[in-house]
């Protein structure tokens, strides 16, 4: 039975959706030029159902503000797309316009001076801040089966373990309009989001290695990383 092809749109040589160039004039793109494996060619009731969600008044209107924002995000005239915001005003200025007065910040422990960097600049231009990090309820690793071994200060030592489902249901019960993440775990990140009840955006990932930057690898995956493309070390 042959293996049904999934969508890899990170292989993708056209780009046809983008339809760069194109005038308004000259109508959608052609579909002639889709690789096999295009989402658009394989998946097209995805499209139809996607549309009637964009259909719903409140989807439409978070997507119309999405796009203002990204639009608002490069200098005029945009031929040479230089941008002119980052992230955090990007944050600012979007929940502006969503009518969010109260943000939720779930924070890793190792990122405390950060998260009050952002408290200070978000309660500064008017919204109200809750905080929780990680660590929050201070429960053992050993609750969740962590072998003395696998604690990272060693194996006599106390490490708590981080708590994402907490940190969701906090920012769930305080009544925050948005939530930001910064610098969860992989994995707790995912849990993280799996709880919260609240739309949730991130600012900043954990990268431990690269200053949370974990961009930097793919960047020399070609050079000094380039180990990762070979599964060679």
């Amino acid at each position: 039975m042959p293996k049904t092809q999934d969508p890899k749109c990170a292989r993708c040589p056209t780009r046809v959706c983008e339809n760069h160039g194109a005038k308004m004039t000259d109508g959608p793109p052609s579909m002639k030029k889709l690789p096999g494996f295009c989402p658009m060619k394989l998946m097209p009731d995805v499209f139809t159902d996607a549309a009637a969600e964009y259909d719903k008044p409140e989807v439409r209107e978070f997507a119309r503000l999405a796009s203002v924002q990204e639009f608002q995000c490069f200098e005029k005239p945009s031929s040479q797309h230089r941008a002119r915001l980052s992230r955090i005003e990007e944050l600012m200025q979007f929940a502006l316009k969503c009518g969010y007065k109260k943000l939720g910040i779930a924070h890793c422990g190792g990122l405390i001076r950060e998260a009050g960097l952002l408290t200070n600049v978000l309660e500064k231009n008017g919204f109200e801040v809750v905080s929780v990090q990680c660590k929050a309820g201070a429960v053992a690793k050993e609750e969740i089966g962590i072998a003395a071994t696998e604690k990272i200060s060693g194996p006599e030592n106390w490490e708590s373990m981080c708590n994402p489902i907490a940190q969701a249901m906090i920012i769930n019960r305080t009544k925050v309009d948005l939530a930001i993440m910064l610098g969860l775990c992989i994995g707790h990140d995912t849990m993280f989001i799996k709880y919260c009840d609240v739309p949730v955006t991130v600012l900043a990932v954990k990268d431990r290695l690269l200053a949370h930057n974990p961009l930097g690898a793919l960047y020399l995956s070609e050079s000094y990383y380039r180990y990762m493309r070979t599964g060679n070390e």
